[in-house]
């Protein structure tokens, strides 16, 4: 296991998506039989899907890619695909089952109990700093990023206002320590630029919520909250407001997660034929009857641009008796995921 700069050669880079030098986690594990192997290669998968999930509140489809898509050697590959908010898809993680194809190759070797020397079957999992870029492209919005609080290195910034006035400054540096005793990783922006250029730039920035408290707020034992994903507007108590917050922050993520996921549901279509294939892929992901032949698999990306993304693993893939492939029209043979991808 490991964290790796890796150079690779990109005609056309993207900045975080498509890098010529990107820093990457990389895992290989080699095990004794076929069994096991595809239980580590399922485990890994599920151990991204959780962080992608719990930690960066993107949703994920979980899935085996096809043949033609899979890692050059693979027995088979599993791939997380994400839904950025032009619809498109991006490719946030994958897990190999490498089979035994590569110990053969570079004679890979374990003595089992009976004395016998065999080959191993082996696994490969990775994830980037692409994952930087589907982080942007899922939460942010006009104003700029758009963190989700358990990866936020500021989750809370507090603001005071008219902090020339007496006391202000104190008690705006009394709650930092009381939030940051609670175990939010809090900031305050006692510089001299007005309120206005303050909320702009902490938001443009991303932090999930700010708190502002001037003369009116400490007389009144509240400070004003603003939520950086809905962008409201309340008053919270003085007291209490440590446990307060560290809800607020679960919830943050929570709405984050349920913002993306919902866009993700209401850009996906099931299409049954090609004109509804067609005009689903121009607004994101399309969920369709296929043949699985490699070659219409290339007809479908000339003629519309769009990829094969993966077959879901928690979803129902059968295909009725009949049912025709949605683009060559013979009988089709799974039901698979298909977008335009980064």
């Amino acid at each position: 296991n490991q964290w790796a700069n890796v150079v690779r050669w990109e005609k056309n880079t993207r900045p975080f998506l498509r890098t010529s030098e990107f820093l990457w986690q990389e895992g290989h594990t080699a095990h004794a039989t076929a069994e096991e192997a595809q239980e580590e290669t399922e485990r890994m998968l599920e151990v991204y899907r959780e962080f992608m999930e719990n930690v960066l509140a993107i949703p994920v489809i979980c899935g085996r890619k096809s043949e033609k898509e899979k890692f050059a050697g693979a027995e088979a590959t599993y791939t997380l695909e994400a839904m950025m908010q032009d619809g498109k898809a991006l490719q946030m993680g994958t897990s190999h089952n490498l089979g035994d194809h590569f110990a053969k190759a570079y004679d890979i070797t374990y003595l089992s109990r009976e004395g016998r020397h065999e080959y191993c079957f082996t696994t490969s999992w990775g994830v980037s700093t692409r994952m930087i870029g589907g982080l942007i492209m899922t939460h942010g919005d006009d104003r700029g990023l758009m963190f989700p609080p358990r990866i936020a290195p500021v989750q809370l910034i507090i603001l005071p206002i008219a902090q020339h006035k007496p006391g202000v400054l104190d008690k705006a540096y009394e709650l930092k320590k009381m939030l940051s005793d609670a175990g939010i990783r809090v900031e305050l922006d006692d510089s001299d630029q007005s309120a206005g250029w303050k909320f702009n730039q902490w938001e443009m920035k991303g932090v999930p919520a700010r708190i502002e408290i001037g003369p009116r707020d400490i007389e009144n034992g509240v400070v004003t909250v603003v939520r950086r994903d809905t962008l409201e507007k309340f008053t919270m108590p003085i007291q209490g407001i440590g446990e307060n917050l560290v809800k607020l922050m679960a919830d943050i993520h929570q709405t984050m997660y349920d913002m993306a996921f919902e866009h993700r549901k209401a850009h996906t279509t099931h299409a049954e034929n090609f004109g509804d294939f067609m005009d689903g892929v121009k607004k994101g992901f399309v969920k369709a009857p296929w043949c699985a032949d490699p070659d219409c698999e290339m007809e479908i990306k000339c003629v519309t641009g769009a990829s094969t993304r993966c077959k879901p693993m928690d979803e129902d893939t059968t295909v009725k008796p009949g049912c025709k492939c949605v683009f060559c029209n013979r009988e089709a043979n799974t039901m698979m995921y298909f977008a335009r991808a980064y």
